[in-house]
Order: C-alpha cells, then sequence, then structure tokens
C-alpha cells in the first residue's frame, strides 16, 4: 500500500522520467540524422542542433533536475553515435565518450552563465539582455568545446587540429543559437508556439509561404536568390514573434542543411563549389540570418514587456487616483484643473464636474496669501511643495488639507508643465496636534514648577528633555543642556561619580543616591533617582533622572548629629560621643593589648562659683575650661564633657606612665591663670583622677579605676592629680 505522502513524490519521479526520456529520444534522433545524412552525403555538418536541444531543456526547468536530463542526453548522444556510425561504435568506446563530455562542457558552460544571471525566464525577462548574454557565453562555449574535440579527433584518428576546430565551433554556434532558442520558446510558450487562438491558420500560412519561398531559392542552382528569404522571415518575425521566429529559422535552417547536403542551391555557383565552402557558406548565410532576426524578435519581446508594464502601471495609477480616499488633481499653470479624482465627492462633497473650475474662496481667509504664495514658490523653484491649509467643503465647514504639490511634465500636452497635486484630509491629525500641543504646555507649566529637576537622557548620554526648575538648581536653562552630553554638563570630575549609576540604570536596573556638587559657589547636596526609559516596542531608550535637593535637609541632619554628639556651652564631645570613643577604643586595646588613659576632671568649688556670680559666668568658666584642656592635650586625644563641671580625657598611645604624669600635670597647670569673666577675676583650680590601664577588661573597669583617682586627689585637697596604674 503506498502512503498518502508518498504519491507526489512518486508522481514527480514519474514525469521526471517522462522528460528525460523525451530529451533522450530527441537527442537520439538529431544525432543519428546529423551523423548519418553527413555520412550518406560526404559533406561537413552545417549545424550541431544536438546541444541545443539539451541547453533550452535545461534552461527551461530548475537546477534540481539538471543531472536526470543531463544522464538522459548523454546516453542519447552515445545511442546516435552507435547509429551514425552504422551500428555498434568500430572506433571503440573511448572517443563517443571524449565528444560527449566535449559537448557536455558546451552545454554546461552556456546554462550556468544564463541561470547565473536570470534564474527565471519569463514574461518580464529582458530579452535583449537575454540574447547577449546567451550569445556571449555560447561563443565563448563552444571555442572550449572546439579546442577539447579538435584535440580529440587529432590524437585519435589524426586529423587536422585547426580545419577541425573550424568546422566544429561554426557549426556548433549555429546550433546553439537556432536549437536552443526553439527547444527553450517551444517549452516555455507549448500550445502558443502554435499561434494565439485565431490566429492558429495565420500562422500556418505564413510558415508555409515562407517554406515554400526557402524551398524554391535552394531546389535551383542559377540564380543567387538567397536575399529573398529574408523579406518573408522578417514578416513573420513582425507578426507572430517568437513563434514565428523560431519555426521560420528552423524550416529555413533544415530546408539549407538538406540543400548544402545534397549538393543543391545557390552555392553551387561558387567555384570550385567544393563540400566544405558550400557547408560554410550556409553556415555564414544561416549566422546572418540570426543576427537579423533574432534581435528584432527580442526587441519586440522587449517593446511588449515595456509596453505591460507602461499599461499596468498606468492601470494602476488610474485605480489609485480613482478610489484613493487622498484627493488628486492636475493643475494647468493658469490654474485649469484637467483632472480632479472622484474622491473629491467623499472629500469635499463636491461632484468632480462642479470642482473643475477653480475658486480661491473655497480656502480659508487665513490661509489664502500663504497657499499663494506656496504655488508661486513652486512654479519658480520647481521644488516639491507640502503645504496646509483649511479649504471649505460643500456644506459649508473648514476641513485641514495637507497638500504635496510637485512640477512634472504634461503627459497629453508635449512640452508643457503642470501640477500635479495630492491632498488629504488631517483634520484628526491637527486636532491631535493641537491637543498634544495644550497637553505638553500643561505638563511642560507643571514639571518647570515642581520643585525638581526632571530630565531625560536617551542611550547616548545626551539630554532630550530639561524642566525649568534647572535654573533655580544649576544657573543653566533648558535649552544650553538639550542636546549635549551629561560629561559636558556636569563635567569630568562629576561625571565620574554619576557614571557607575548610568551604566547600570541604562542596563536596566532603578538607580537611587546622593551626591554633593558645587553651583553658584555654593556647595549643594543631591537626591537623585535613575529610571530606565523604553519604547513602546520594549526597546531602552535611555532613561529618566529626578533630582531632589535636599542641602537643607542635610544641614538639618548635620545639626541634629552634631547635637547629639558636641556640648552646645563648649563646643567639645560630649557623654554619648565619648560613650562611643571609649567602648571602641576599649575594644581595639584589648586585640592590640595596648594601655589607655583615662582622666576625670572636676572643677573645684564649681558651686561657689554659680552662687556668687551667677549661672551665666559659670557657663563662661565652663567654656574657658574646655578651651585651655582643649589645648592642653594632644590632637589624638578625646576631650568630653560629661555633664555639670565634669570632664574626661581619652587618651591611648600612651607607652609609659611617665608620659601619663606629663599629660595630667599639663591639665592641672593649665588653670594657673585665672579667668576673666567680665569684670571679675577668678582663680579655678581642677581636681585629676587618671588611670593607665593595659587589659581593663571592660570600660566599667577603667571608669572606676579613674573614679576612684579622682576621689583621692580630692581627698588630698584638690587642685592636684592623682594617677592609677596597672599592668604597665
Amino acid at each position: 500500500m503506498v502512503m498518502p505522502e508518498a504519491q507526489p513524490r512518486r508522481h514527480a519521479l514519474l514525469a521526471l522520467f517522462a522528460e528525460a526520456a523525451g530529451l533522450f529520444a530527441a537527442v537520439l534522433v538529431t544525432v543519428s540524422y546529423s551523423l548519418l545524412l553527413a555520412r550518406h552525403t560526404g559533406s561537413v555538418l552545417t549545424l550541431w542542433i544536438p546541444n541545443g536541444i539539451v541547453l533550452g531543456a535545461l534552461l527551461s526547468v530548475p537546477r534540481q533536475k539538471w543531472p536526470a536530463y543531463l544522464i538522459a542526453a548523454f546516453l542519447g548522444f552515445m545511442a546516435g553515435q552507435a547509429i551514425g556510425h552504422g551500428g555498434v561504435l568500430g572506433s571503440g568506446f573511448a572517443l563517443p565518450l571524449a565528444l560527449g563530455l566535449s559537448n557536455g562542457v558546451e552545454i554546461l558552460i552556456v546554462a550556468a552563465v544564463v541561470r547565473h544571471v536570470f534564474p527565471r525566464i519569463a514574461k518580464d525577462t529582458r530579452f535583449l539582455l537575454l540574447g547577449r548574454i546567451a550569445l556571449g557565453s555560447g561563443l565563448v562555449a563552444c571555442m572550449a568545446s572546439a579546442l577539447l574535440a579538435a584535440t580529440v579527433l587529432r590524437a585519435a584518428n589524426g586529423q587536422p587540429f585547426w580545419t577541425t576546430a573550424d568546422w566544429w565551433f561554426r557549426g556548433h554556434l549555429l546550433g546553439l543559437v537556432i536549437a536552443a532558442t526553439l527547444t527553450l520558446v517551444a517549452l516555455l510558450q507549448r500550445r502558443r508556439m502554435l499561434g494565439l487562438p485565431g490566429q492558429r491558420l495565420l500562422l500556418l500560412r505564413d510558415i508555409v509561404g515562407l517554406a515554400l519561398v526557402t524551398v524554391a531559392v535552394f531546389f535551383q542552382a542559377r540564380y543567387p536568390l538567397l536575399f529573398v528569404v529574408f523579406a518573408p522571415l522578417l514578416y513573420v518575425v513582425f507578426h507572430h514573434r517568437f513563434p514565428g521566429l523560431v519555426l521560420g529559422i528552423a524550416i529555413i535552417a533544415l530546408v539549407t542543411s538538406i540543400a548544402t547536403a545534397l549538393g543543391t542551391g545557390p552555392f553551387q555557383l561558387i567555384v570550385p563549389a567544393t563540400p566544405e565552402r558550400q557547408a560554410m557558406l550556409a553556415q555564414i548565410f544561416l549566422g546572418v540570418l540570426c543576427i537579423t532576426a533574432l534581435p528584432v524578435a527580442l526587441a519586440l519581446a522587449d517593446r511588449r514587456r515595456l509596453g505591460r508594464r507602461v499599461t499596468e502601471s498606468e492601470s494602476r495609477y488610474r485605480l489609485l487616483a480613482d478610489y484613493a480616499s487622498d484627493l488628486v488633481m492636475r493643475i494647468a499653470r493658469d490654474g485649469t484643473r484637467r483632472y480632479v479624482s472622484p474622491s473629491v465627492k467623499d472629500l469635499l462633497g463636491w461632484e468632480v464636474g462642479d470642482f473643475m473650475d477653480y475658486r480661491s474662496e473655497l480656502i480659508h481667509p487665513d490661509d489664502r496669501e500663504r497657499v499663494a504664495a506656496a504655488a508661486e514658490e513652486l512654479w519658480n523653484s520647481g521644488k516639491p511643495s507640502l503645504t496646509q491649509y483649511r479649504l471649505q467643503r460643500r456644506s459649508g465647514d473648514y476641513i485641514w488639507i495637507e497638500a504635496l504639490v510637485r512640477i512634472a511634465p504634461s503627459p497629453d500636452r508635449p512640452g508643457e508643465m503642470e501640477l500635479i497635486y495630492t491632498g488629504r484630509d488631517i483634520t484628526e491629525a491637527m486636532q491631535a496636534e493641537r491637543a498634544l500641543a495644550d497637553s505638553e504646555k500643561r505638563l511642560r507649566t507643571i514639571t518647570d514648577n515642581v520643585p525638581a529637576v526632571i530630565a531625560h537622557i536617551d542611550a547616548n548620554e545626551r539630554y532630550t528633555f530639561v524642566n525649568g526648575y534647572v535654573r533655580e538648581v544649576a544657573g543653566q536653562t533648558p535649552e544650553e543642556m538639550v542636546g549635549k552630553t551629561v560629561a559636558e554638563i556636569r563635567g569630568p570630575v562629576l561625571y565620574a561619580s554619576l557614571k557607575p549609576h548610568i551604566e547600570r540604570v541604562l542596563r536596566g536596573e532603578t538607580e537611587i543616591f546622593e551626591y554633593e556638587a558645587e553651583y553658584g559657589g555654593r556647595h549643594h547636596y543631591f537626591q537623585t533617582t535613575y529610571l530606565p526609559a523604553t519604547t513602546g516596542t520594549g526597546q531602552q531608550s535611555g532613561f529618566y533622572a529626578l533630582t531632589t535637593e535636599i542641602t537643607r535637609i542635610k544641614q538639618a541632619e548635620q545639626q541634629l548629629s552634631y547635637l547629639a554628639h558636641y556640648d552646645v556651652l563648649t563646643g567639645i564631645a560630649n557623654r554619648r560621643f565619648f560613650s562611643e570613643g571609649i567602648n571602641a577604643a576599649v575594644r581595639h586595646a584589648s586585640m592590640a593589648n595596648s594601655p589607655l588613659l583615662v582622666m576625670l576632671i572636676d572643677i573645684d568649688h564649681f558651686k561657689q562659683i554659680n552662687d556668687s556670680y551667677g549661672h551665666a559666668t559659670g557657663d563662661a568658666v565652663l567654656a574657658e575650661i574646655a578651651t585651655r584642656l582643649k589645648s592642653s592635650i594632644r590632637k589624638t586625644d578625646l576631650l568630653a564633657r560629661l555633664g555639670g563641671d565634669e570632664f574626661v580625657v581619652l587618651c591611648d598611645d600612651i607607652a609609659s606612665h611617665e608620659i601619663a604624669e606629663t599629660l595630667a600635670q599639663k591639665i592641672t597647670r593649665a588653670m594657673e591663670m585665672p579667668i576673666a569673666v567680665g569684670a571679675h577675676t577668678l582663680t579655678v583650680t581642677l581636681s585629676v583622677g587618671a588611670a593607665l590601664c593595659r587589659n581593663a577588661g571592660s570600660v566599667d573597669a577603667l571608669m572606676q579605676r579613674a573614679d576612684e583617682a579622682l576621689y583621692r586627689a580630692k581627698e588630698r585637697g584638690r587642685a592636684c592629680y592623682e594617677l592609677s596604674v596597672t599592668g604597665v
């Protein structure tokens, strides 16, 4: 049982087999005929037609069929050789094989070149170019095969090289031109080779007439009447195109070759009338005949092709003009309308006849002067004009028209130019454009007054939109920024910090970050959000940037941070800052096994100062003591006010207890000079409790030792220091 999907393949194989068998038979018959005719008449072959048949068959089918066609042609050639030489090949198999390969080279060269230039041969083919390509490649192919065949025949039979190459080249070139054209046209035209319906009897009549004239010319040897054949042949070509050319040339070639082989015809008039000379003259005659008739047929085919294209173009133009929704007009220099498309009815409500007369009052009064100026400029410059204006409908309302007008030669008045007008209704587009403009204006108003810089930057990092608030922040205008890159606007230093964020947002990530910049001599803080921007199709189109100035917020944060960590009265660190610092210092000292020095400081009898001179004086004394303490310690030491009259100093990198004592002495001696507060001069002393410890264990343990040392200093009478040393 044959599967359904195998049926088309089977039918295709059967069709290919039938085509190959037909080609085999055609080659067999023509090879046998040519060889038998030459053998029995003892003449040289006038034309070799099997190669032309194979070439025409190849050019009419796809390349996939070429192997089967070539195999069938080769087998037909070998069988024709056997018949033409009287049965079995007496000279062996090698010579016919070599000659068959020479023929194959000739066929393949022409077929490959023509198929490369013309993948498809149809009615729209440029036939003149096809003829030139085929003739040029045929000359090259016949030269190549002639040289190969002459070499083979000289080696096999000792035949003269150049004589063999000469008759081979002439016979094969004529055979290619005539037989290939006949075969290709026959396969493409098929039934039309017998003429179009209604003209077949005329074709038969003309072909029979041509055949009778040709027979009359060639079966008499008294007068050189070869020129008589040209007139009926050209008549047949003009009236019947390719079928007339192919059938006419084929009949003339057949009669010429038979008459020449039989030794009759006008060629007998030459002296001496040898078969070689007669064959050469016959070939020259057929060549001139082909050179005369073939270009005529090709030119007529090209003319018909161009005529069809013109007709189709005119038909399409008329179809478009008559049924397009756009208004199409042809307008003369004086304003006369020579053509108005029927679309004027749907567009403006006017009948074509009513709209043929020019009426300027149909143009909106505000647009008349502009339209007239555009028309005058068009006539003067010759450049196409695109104008938008309002045109009145028959109902009285106006619609917006976009008119594209250009100057072109008049198709029916030679030497005269006219306007080709194409107008379309753009009322909805104009309304949408106005609505869009209003929307953009509202959006611009909103964005320009938003207290943030809003911008769009494209994929090349160029600004395409910036709102007006940028003037308030950077002192630049949007016009100055649009079209420039981020690097150009922000400068190399700031751009270097922005570049990583730009790269990430261009990869599709959202970025939120803060940065600092100098504008107008002021230091600014900004918070920026980068959002990826995409088109309607999802392609990356850059990014949006929303930048808010946060300078006041940053300043407030810094102020809050200062208040949280510093004493407002004295300007030194407070208890919180000291607590964070000593905790970090104890951890570091524990890991590094290094000593720490803590000095607790009390102002002696500070309560009496407040009670005697007031709290303002007490505050002034505290501020002065903080200043003196700050100048008495190292820059790396931490000075803090714990509260009231209590101060503390934290020192690291203390190599010995001598250094610790030196620092404690400097603190107590800092108060040797009296403190002047207004009209009062006060003598103030300090009590210092210092603890120098290695591996104190904890902050509480370290502070406990310093507190105990302070207690001992106070017991000693104040205005002194006590140092507690552990593990150093």
